[in-house]
């Protein structure tokens, strides 16, 4: 009894398999939203969903990991319609900055200091500039913190900055194009510190060379070009 119980179940299975393997069931509709930069004709030749898969073999989670290996595809999510329908939604990354990467060339960077590609020389975008860094971007353990900054600069003044630096210590300063520095240090409490540099800007008179510490956003100190 129970080895024909066995049997039965394993044909079952197997007619299963057999049934969702059948043309009917495979995928025929793919729907990819959120991309700008990457391609759809990319996107269902590195997932492989161009060549009409069984909807069983579909398998979310590796395709999703798939799609983060494209620079630009910060986050992915990839969900089976039966019977014959995948959906892709993508969220893309944004470009904060550029920086110059191999080749002395441009190239964009998000605010995880992920490289995303080639960026025209005229980028209207910070560069971002690393102390004591070799080689060009990106930088194995340096660079994320201007990367981090440059992502969060409010509207106020953000088209203002030319560069953000960092140095050796991870120590931040944002290089205006008057040009006037701001040194924030760590990139920590930077609403207070935004908030200091905005009223700076827009209060003080500042001449080319000012440099303005707002490490602590209360203690302003102000240290004028010499010479």
């Amino acid at each position: 009894m129970v080895l024909v119980l066995a049997l039965v179940v394993t044909g079952v299975v197997l007619g299963g398999r057999w049934l969702l393997h059948r043309p009917v069931f495979e995928v025929r509709h793919v729907t990819v939203t959120g991309l700008r930069h990457e391609t759809t004709a990319q996107v269902l030749a590195a997932t492989g969903l161009g060549a009409h898969p069984a909807m069983i073999d579909v398998n979310p989670g590796a395709i999703e990991r798939d799609l983060l290996k494209f620079p630009w595809i910060a986050r992915a999510s990839v969900v089976r319609r039966w019977p014959d329908t995948v959906v892709v939604s993508v969220t893309e990354a944004t470009a904060v900055a550029v920086a110059y990467g191999p080749g002395h060339h441009l190239d964009y960077v998000s605010a995880a200091g992920r490289d995303l590609g080639p960026a025209p020389l005229r980028a209207d975008l910070p560069t971002l500039a690393v102390t004591g860094a070799r080689g060009s971007w990106p930088f194995a353990t340096r660079g994320r913190a201007a990367a981090y900054v440059a992502g969060r600069l409010p509207r106020a003044f953000a088209y203002q900055v030319r560069t953000v630096t960092e140095d050796r210590l991870g120590h931040v300063a944002l290089v205006l194009t008057t040009p006037v520095r701001f040194e924030l240090g760590l990139p920590t409490n930077l609403h207070a510190k935004f908030v200091a540099v905005a009223s700076v800007i827009a209060h003080s008179t500042l001449v080319p060379g000012d440099v303005i510490d707002v490490t602590v956003p209360g203690e302003l100190a102000v240290t004028a070009p010499t010479g």
